[in-house]
């Protein structure tokens, strides 16, 4: 679900008997809920233009949600070994470090 460049992460809750969703990609905390698909991306959009003008009114900038382009420095010799393992894994770099930081990640939940 994505409206104005900002995704939902939606989950059911059986609590509630409903779904919820909360925005993503921001740390500021965004949530709506809805009892149908239809309903809930409209609660979606409502809650993102609730947020944009929250912050308008708070003349706070509304978090950006991450672009997925990350931008790293690292030491040449640990640039060397990486693209040397995305090479040897039939990979490029790009990919190569997506699947290893999913991996990670993944490793952490």
């Amino acid at each position: 679900m994505e409206y104005k460049g900002y995704s939902a992460h939606i989950e059911q809750s059986e609590e509630d008997g409903c779904l919820v969703g909360h925005i993503t990609g921001i740390t500021d905390i965004v949530g709506f809920h809805a009892d149908t698909a239809p309903e809930l991306q409209a609660a979606f959009e409502e809650a993102v233009e609730d947020y944009l003008a929250t912050c308008k009114r708070l003349n706070k900038p509304p978090q950006k949600p991450y672009s997925g382009n990350l931008r790293l420095r690292i030491p040449p010799d640990i640039h060397v070994a990486i693209a040397k393992a995305a090479e040897a894994s039939g990979k490029d770099l790009d990919q190569w470090a997506t699947d290893t930081f999913s991996h990670a990640v993944q490793q952490e939940s």
